[in-house]
Order: structure tokens, then sequence, then C-alpha cells
């Protein structure tokens, strides 16, 4: 992995933390701390642990192991977080860390050899597997969000039925080279 390829993923991990916060604005307290049985989990449930994750996982994370020692995974799925505020917080301590990892990489470490619960991850490997985990947990987020809104959902990307009317909108503009995640970042929640 380049530092170009490093700073295209981090534009990705932007997209995916921008539709977290979209579904968070769309829901009440309620809806964010919503446990549909004793099984599954709610949003703040999942956002403790994708902020346990990430600072598990992006702390020192050239030069200590992925899983610390200090993290309790298993804790990250009681639902204790008591207010959005709080909710709002331990979500960007987990972006926080992670996008203060990935800024620091340089060209002369992008070779080093990094772990994971002591298996080994070229930095590119490791990148990939959390972005994917990640992208997994905001889906949830995201499909929780939507059910708990149903009919008031506000779609955040192209809305069921719209194809047709987005493509043609698309292809009268101009040509273009941009990241296509500057389109979700302009747009309104």
């Amino acid at each position: 992995m380049t530092l170009a390829e490093i700073q295209s993923t981090l534009l990705l991990f932007e997209y995916y933390k921008g539709l977290g916060e979209k579904t968070f604005d769309q829901l009440t307290d309620e809806q964010l701390f919503f446990n549909a049985d004793k099984t599954s989990n709610s949003i703040g449930s999942i956002v403790k642990h994708l902020s346990g994750n990430m600072l598990s996982r992006w702390t020192n994370f050239l030069t200590e192991d992925g899983e610390k020692k200090w993290r309790n995974r298993d804790a990250e799925f009681n639902n204790s977080i008591q207010s959005r505020e709080e909710l709002i917080e331990k979500w960007n301590d987990g972006w926080t860390c992670l996008f203060k990892a990935l800024l620091s990489i340089r060209t002369e470490n992008l070779d080093k050899e990094i772990f994971i619960r002591n298996q080994g991850h070229s930095i590119g490997e490791a990148i990939q597997r959390q972005l994917a985990h990640y992208a997994y947990h905001v889906g949830q987020i995201v499909f929780l969000g939507k059910l708990a809104q149903q009919e008031d959902w506000k779609s955040l990307s192209i809305a069921k039925g719209k194809s047709k009317s987005y493509n043609h909108e698309k292809f009268n503009d101009e040509k273009r080279t941009e990241h296509f995640t500057k389109e979700f970042k302009d747009k309104k929640s």
C-alpha cells in the first residue's frame, strides 16, 4: 500500500464515519439504544464496540499488538452508554485514534509488519481488515436506523426507485476526476 492509497482509504473511513453520523442525526435517543432482543445489539452497543476496537487496534499500532491487554471486548456489547452525548464522544474517540494513526504513517514504515492477536499483517492488510470490519458495523447501524425510522428514513444513497433520475442527473454533469466520497460530504443531511 502506498501513501496515496492510504490517503484514498482515509476518505473511505471518513465516508463510513459520515454514514453513521447521518444515521444518528435521524434517530431519537431511544432509537439509538433500542435492543430488539437479548441476542441483538443496539446502535449504542455497536458504537461502543467500534470505539473499543479502534482504540485497541490503532493505539501505538506500529509498536504494540492491536489487541491490547486493557481491552475488554465482551463488555463492549453491554448496552451501557447512557446518552447521545456519550455515544458521540465514544464514536469520536475511536475515529480520532484511527485517523491520527493513519496520518502518522510515513514512507519509511510502510513495509513494517504489525500484529493483531500475534498474527502478522502488512500495514495495508491491517488497514483493509479494519476498513471491512468498520464498514460491516456501520452497515448494521444504518440498517437499524432505517428500521427505526421506517417511512421517515432519509436515504443515505440513491433512494429506492430513484436510480433512473439519479443517473440522468449524473450523466448530464461534466466528466470529472474526484473521489466519490466528495459528493457525500457535500450533501446536506
